[in-house]
């Protein structure tokens, strides 16, 4: 059996994150955002998308188009 060891962790805690212990993949971990965590706090908040731009009905230079 293998495992996975992060080269950050000292003593169970985070020499990355002010040496707090170590929780793979919490805010400031080199695995924050690589990916997905069954704990939902541990992922990155969802991109929303953002609305069109409205057209601009003017001219560049400010005035109306006619």
């Amino acid at each position: 059996m293998s495992g996975w060891g992060c080269q950050h962790e000292v003593k169970g805690r985070c020499s990355h994150v002010n040496n707090i212990p170590c929780d793979p993949g919490m805010k400031g971990c080199v695995l924050f955002g690589r990916f997905i965590w069954a704990d939902e706090s541990k992922n990155r908040p969802k991109k929303t998308p953002r609305a069109p731009a409205p057209e601009n009905k003017s001219g560049t230079d400010g005035t109306s188009k006619n």
